[in-house]
């Protein structure tokens, strides 16, 4: 059997008296997409942010390749990152940069490309999003949100990296263009052959990007499994958060006047 792509043992984090993480378990293999749902407040961004580093955790193992990244040197960590690409939540391209340069951010800056041979790979990758390249000279500022993602999305994926990591990415969008973002996710993720790891409460996206879905509550993964799987799991928690009720096991915190 392959050894597991990512893979975490005893992984916690605090922040001072509240504890995020307790105790987090997870395997994820090669090529396998991986969604973790959960409400806000969870743990969610923060388990992705100990995954890629931005984040060390109070305690445990987080394993790429085999390969021990909580205590690693900057050059360790330089190295390990360039296996990675994000879609950040709200997208989080520079205002000041033309779309290609935005694409194109990665390559220039980490790996030295020439000005001329990057402007070419970003304005291809904007074509793998269904971006001409008329659209590499605009500004951020001049595309509408779901074209915004897009460019994002070429981004991530600008440097052909192993592992994407995706922080909500259909946030804002309408569920036309939700479904557009998430077909074009499936689409790259497989033609890069890339391990990817979501953390959404888009039950839709869940579904659509998913092979396999694990849910976070108060800190504690409390299930996993297929996609499949996911509406005759028979976990009470589950159940109540698939379905968006207001009633069952998970109680939200409301003031009441």
């Amino acid at each position: 059997m392959d050894a597991p792509k990512i893979s975490l043992r005893g992984v916690t984090r605090a922040f001072g008296a509240k504890q995020v993480l307790r105790g987090i378990d997870l395997d994820v293999a090669a090529g396998e997409s991986l969604v973790v749902i959960g409400g806000s407040g969870t743990g969610k961004s923060v388990l992705l942010k100990c995954i890629l580093g931005l984040m060390r955790p109070n305690s445990g193992s987080i394993k790429i390749d085999g390969q021990e990244t909580t205590g690693l040197s900057v050059s360790g960590r330089a190295e390990v990152m360039h296996k990675f690409g994000m879609l950040f939540q709200g997208g989080a391209l520079f205002d000041s940069l033309r779309v290609w340069q935005n694409v194109a951010f990665g390559p220039i800056q980490s790996d030295g490309m020439a000005t001329a041979k990057a402007r070419e790979l970003a304005l291809a990758k904007l074509a793998s999003v269904g971006l001409g390249p008329e659209i590499g000279d605009l500004f951020p500022s001049e595309l509408s949100g779901g074209m915004q993602k897009r460019v994002a999305l070429a981004r991530a994926i600008a440097r052909e990296p192993e592992i994407i990591f995706f922080d909500e990415p259909t946030t804002g969008l309408d569920p036309i263009m939700a479904d557009v973002i998430n077909e074009l996710i499936v689409k790259c993720v497989s033609e890069l052959g890339a391990t990817a790891v979501s953390i959404t409460h888009d039950m839709a996206s869940a579904r659509k990007i998913g092979h396999r879905i694990a849910m976070l509550h108060e800190g504690k993964l409390i299930w996993e499994g297929p996609v499949a799987t996911i509406d005759d799991c028979g976990n009470a928690y589950v159940d109540q958060f698939i379905h968006g009720r207001a009633e069952g096991p998970i109680q939200m915190q409301v003031r009441r006047q």
